[in-house]
This record gives C-alpha cells, sequence and structure tokens, in this order.
C-alpha cells in the first residue's frame, strides 16, 4: 500500500516516501493510477492510436493529448504538452489503445479536439516543475491569509502551479457564491502569476489533500474513486448501523462513500424478509421486532406486556412467514418459545488467536489503595461542600432547656434595656424643655 508521503511527494517521478520506487501493492504511488498492461507486453499495436492520457500533479489531474509521432513519448515519460498560456508538464499514464477504452468509459468523443504532446520533458522542464511546486505550499499559506483578511467565506484547499510557472489554479470550498474580484487583483499582485479560482466540493478537496481513513488505508477518493454518489442515512439504516454522525462521516464532512459499497448486497439480502412483520400476534400477547440479523436470517421478537416482557425469541424466516400468515387467517400461535430455534444449529463463533484480556491487566495493591483514599478524600470533601451550599433550609437540631432559658434571660435583658432607653430619652426631653422655659 502507498503511504501519505508518495502522494505528495517525488522527485523525478520517484516516490520520497516508503522507496519502492513505484512498485506499491496500489501499482503506483500516484492518485487515480492506472496500470498500462497492454505497454509492458511489448506488443505494437495494428491500428496505431495517438492520443494519450496525461497525469498531472501526481494522479491529481488528468486529461487526453494528442501526441505527435515525432516525439516517440510512451507510457511513463515526462512530457510537455500546450495549454492556453504557455505548456504544462506531466507523465503519460496511458497510451495505445487502452485510452479508447478509457475514453469511451469517461464519454469523451474520439473525433474531438485534442491539444498536443510538444514533446519529451528535458532537464529545465523538470527543474522548472521541481521550483513551481516548492513554491504551492508558500503561496497557499499566504491566499488563505489574504481571503481572510477580505472577510470572503471561502476556504482555499489546494493550489496548483503550471509546470512554466506562468499560471496558477486555486481550488476552494464555499457554501455559496463568492464574489473574489478584489481577491484576484491581490492575488495577480502578490504572486505575479495568471490566478484561475476553481470551485470545488469538499469530497473533491479531501480527494486532492488525501490522507489515512480509518480503515487503515488512504482515501478512496484519491487513490481510485472517480465518480461520487451521493450517500444518504439510509444506506446506514439498511445495514443496521447506528446513526452516528461521528462515526459515518468520512474527512471531508460528508458521509462516507464506502457506506454504498455493500448496500446492494444489503438491499438484496432484504428482499427476502417478510413485509410487515413488525408485530406478530399470540395468545399471549403481542411481540414486537427487536433487530434482524440479515445474513443469517433470523428475526429477534420480544413482548410488549406480560411476564416475558424484555425476553428474546429467534425465530427464522419460515416461522415469521406461518405466524403472519396465521394472523392474517384470524388464528393465533401458543407463544414464541414454542417456535423459537436454537442457535446452535448455525454453529458456534469462530475462536480466535487474541486473548481476552478483560480484567487481566489490574493495578499493584499499593496502587490500588492510594486510589480509593484519593477518591474517600474527595467524597468527604465534596459532601461537606455541598451541605453547605445546597441545603440550607435542613430542619436544626430542638435546643436543651439550657439553651431555652439563657435565651429566655437574654430576652428579658433586652427589654429592660430597651424599657431604660426610652425613659432617658424622656427624661432628657424633659430637662431640655425646662431649659427653655429658664431662657425665657
Amino acid at each position: 500500500m502507498a503511504c501519505v508521503g508518495c502522494d505528495v511527494k517525488t522527485k523525478d517521478g520517484t516516490p520520497l516516501g516508503c522507496r519502492s520506487n513505484g512498485n506499491c501493492s496500489t501499482g503506483g504511488c500516484n492518485r487515480l493510477n492506472t496500470y498500462d498492461w497492454l505497454t509492458a507486453l511489448d506488443i505494437e499495436d495494428v491500428e496505431p492510436f495517438y492520443v494519450v492520457e496525461v497525469s498531472f500533479k501526481n494522479g491529481a489531474r488528468k486529461g487526453f493529448f494528442y501526441n505527435q509521432p515525432y516525439t516517440r513519448a510512451t507510457t511513463g515519460d515526462l512530457v510537455a504538452v500546450e495549454t492556453n498560456s504557455g505548456f504544462d508538464i506531466g507523465c503519460i499514464t496511458l497510451s495505445g489503445e487502452l485510452v479508447r477504452t478509457q475514453m469511451r468509459k469517461k464519454r469523451v468523443p474520439e473525433d474531438g479536439y485534442f491539444p498536443k504532446v510538444i514533446r519529451k520533458a528535458n532537464e529545465k522542464d523538470k527543474k522548472k516543475l521541481q521550483e513551481a511546486r516548492g513554491r504551492e505550499k508558500e503561496v497557499m499559506v499566504r491566499a488563505r491569509a489574504i481571503a481572510r483578511t477580505l472577510k470572503l467565506n471561502m476556504k482555499i484547499g489546494d493550489v496548483e502551479f503550471q509546470g512554466d510557472g506562468r499560471k496558477a489554479t486555486f481550488y476552494y470550498t464555499a457554501d455559496g457564491r463568492v464574489d473574489f474580484r478584489e481577491l484576484i487583483k491581490h492575488f495577480a499582485r502578490e504572486f505575479k502569476v495568471k490566478i484561475e479560482m476553481r470551485q470545488i466540493g469538499a469530497r473533491q478537496e479531501s480527494a486532492r489533500i488525501g490522507g489515512l481513513g480509518p480503515c487503515g488505508r488512504e482515501l478512496c477518493c484519491s487513490t481510485w474513486l472517480t465518480s461520487y454518489r451521493t450517500v444518504s442515512t439510509a444506506a446506514a439504516r439498511y445495514q443496521n448501523l447506528a446513526i452516528n454522525q461521528a462515526k459515518l462521516s468520512g474527512q471531508c464532512g460528508r458521509l462516507k462513500c464506502c457506506l454504498n459499497y455493500e448496500l446492494d448486497t444489503y438491499m438484496e439480502a432484504l428482499s427476502n424478509f417478510p413485509d410487515d412483520s413488525e408485530k406478530l400476534q399470540t395468545k399471549n400477547g403481542t411481540a414486537v421486532l427487536v433487530k434482524t440479523d440479515i445474513f443469517k436470517g433470523l428475526m429477534y421478537y420480544t413482548y410488549e406486556k406480560g411476564a416475558a416482557r424484555g425476553r428474546l425469541f429467534t425465530l427464522d424466516l419460515e416461522k415469521v412467514r406461518s405466524v403472519r400468515d396465521m394472523n392474517k387467517k384470524g388464528e393465533l400461535p401458543e407463544d414464541l418459545a414454542e417456535l423459537q430455534i436454537s442457535l446452535s444449529s448455525f454453529g458456534d463463533e469462530p475462536e480466535h488467536d487474541y486473548e481476552d484480556v478483560t480484567g487481566v491487566i489490574e493495578l499493584p495493591p499499593e496502587e490500588r489503595k492510594r486510589r480509593r483514599n484519593k477518591r474517600r478524600k474527595k467524597g468527604r470533601s465534596s459532601g461537606h461542600n455541598g451541605n453547605r451550599q445546597n441545603k440550607p433550609n435542613d430542619r436544626k437540631e430542638a435546643p436543651s432547656n439550657q439553651q431555652k432559658n439563657d435565651g429566655q434571660n437574654r430576652r428579658g435583658d433586652n427589654r429592660n434595656t430597651r424599657k431604660n432607653r426610652g425613659r432617658g430619652r424622656g427624661r432628657n426631653r424633659n430637662r431640655n424643655n425646662d431649659n427653655k422655659d429658664n431662657k425665657s
């Protein structure tokens, strides 16, 4: 399997990541790689076909070009091809009769116009291409900063320079329409190249960037997948998968493309199951379908009410059909326990080579004691604080007789002091009045 380093780092067509020199199990270290087996057989075509398939930037983009006979370029050669502005450098991935098959697959007419292959790439062309690829990361970081300063709702995912370095294509994703006329002026002033903006989707962005999926292999969209079919949550439901957005989404943020791979097999298997079998009527009550084992042809039921509620009854498709026919006729079977089958008939589960280590790995006794003490301390501190903060209205303990007597004495003293304060105020008032009379 090719590694991610091979997808993005090559020198003169030789991978720098795994050092396998293109002999990986995927057939090469390019994205969307194809294998020209007719060329490997050294068989000459009776009727030569001069259109070739050329790959750019390690398979990120492909196109069909007219290979003129004097170039003598064949599969695996780096060639310079003509473009609207200058020339670009790519690698021939298919030639001969296989190109005709590839064009038929992609619905490209054979009598259409194709740009020409100018010549085989020389050392100067390869040096220019290497310099252009070296600028792409730096330009992408600077381009993102400029777009952020202009407050544009867009994300620049990848930058691809032309082989001669005269043109740069910026691939971006956006939720809606973006007015990037001012942005192009800033890019042209900053990078001194011809600018082309191309909007792509989230799946195309992940295909250009690449990476590893949860299965451990490279992303399908960056290795072999060319057409992106719509994926819905119905595909997960048919396969009895839990609707968990985090597990069902890929690196692009959309539902994984691999949900469609086995969908046809599941749909074919589900066609054998009886319709309207979610509920079965018996004399003990109504049984509800809990789950289905699609490939074993088993259906699991449980009663809605009664003593057998929560117990699973396993029925095969023939028993379910027979119960459905009885219900349509108005007949009710005694109990599902009489109809269920034993799982031993399907064989035991295969034994695995690995060992179940659940409960095997344990902490040493000293470490366990330390953790227990920490938990106890945390529980005491949290309980003490909780009583203070969360229980302000708890019932208080009944005061004793001595506390009651002390409280009554304090109340009597307070009353006496209040009376004395009032008497003093009255005396002072009378004294003040007497003084006023004497002055007058």
